[in-house]
């Protein structure tokens, strides 16, 4: 059973600390799991009830501004901020390195979380996510993102959004459960995101630099971030391992949980 707990994660303007919830299950050594953009930990619940609890304690993070985690007021979601909450986390629940793992947003937050709290990390799994920062079209797609949501509310940016999270083979119950995620996001929290995913930094500089075990996870049918791409950043990690889900798209954990699950095992021995 998922046991749901609050960690509170300091403040650095000295205000009142954000209030984060966490969702456990599982045995054995921690490993943190870290949503994308802009769900919550629920796109982990297959992963979490998989063979994977029997080798670790899986940990999905609410985000500040996301599933049971309040908005705290925050008119940026930069990932180093969203890295420090991660990092509040792992030191309330462990007193050794954790496991993480990050799906697109997600795997920013954990880049920037290598690069502030990297004695922190066991291992790396960086799945449907990319090292490089914002085109500047992409920037001034979020920017109509963020129009969109302020003025037509997020049950717009849900259909903007699902025909490229999920494969075709996707079933209709994980399109509504993505819906259902992306519509109980404030939208304040929704532009906080955004604003933050704009200012992200380029991480391939930095690729070279993570030496810790690492496996990078891509879906053959993932539109946002093809293979291709998931391949190239795959190569400048040293001895990091690559491996493509088919059949899936961006959303490989909850569009084939199996499937990804045996390909971390690989990692988790």
């Amino acid at each position: 059973m998922v046991e749901t707990r609050t960690v509170l994660a300091g403040a650095p303007d000295g205000g009142e600390p954000a209030k984060l919830a966490v969702h456990t299950i599982g045995q054995g050594p921690l490993a943190v799991l870290i949503h994308g953009f802009p769900l919550d930990h629920r796109m982990w619940l297959d992963v979490m009830h998989s063979e994977l609890n029997k080798r670790r304690t899986l940990c999905a993070i609410d985000l500040r501004g996301h599933g049971q985690s309040p908005w705290r007021g925050d008119e940026t979601h930069t990932m180093e901020r969203l890295a420090d909450d991660v990092a509040a986390v792992i030191d309330s629940l462990s007193t050794v390195p954790v496991d993480v793992c990050g799906l697109s947003m997600g795997g920013y937050v954990a880049f920037a979380l290598h690069a502030r709290h990297r004695e922190r990390i066991r291992s790396l799994v960086l799945t449907n996510t990319r090292a490089a920062a914002d085109t500047d079209a992409q920037r001034a797609a979020r920017d109509t993102s963020m129009q969109t949501v302020q003025t037509s509310g997020r049950s717009a940016v849900a259909d903007a959004m699902l025909p490229k999270l999920l494969g075709p083979d996707a079933s209709d119950t994980q399109r509504a459960q993505l819906r259902e995620m992306i519509e109980s996001v404030p939208v304040a929290s929704i532009v906080a995101d955004q604003r933050g995913l704009q200012q992200r930094k380029d991480r391939r500089p930095e690729l070279a630099s993570i030496t810790i075990p690492t496996l990078v996870i891509a879906g053959d049918q993932d539109v946002i971030i093809p293979p291709a791409e998931a391949e190239l950043m795959a190569r400048e990690i040293p001895n990091a391992q690559l491996h493509v889900v088919t059949g899936t798209g961006h959303m490989s954990p909850m569009e084939n949980a199996t499937a990804w699950s045996s390909a971390v095992t690989t990692l988790w021995t």
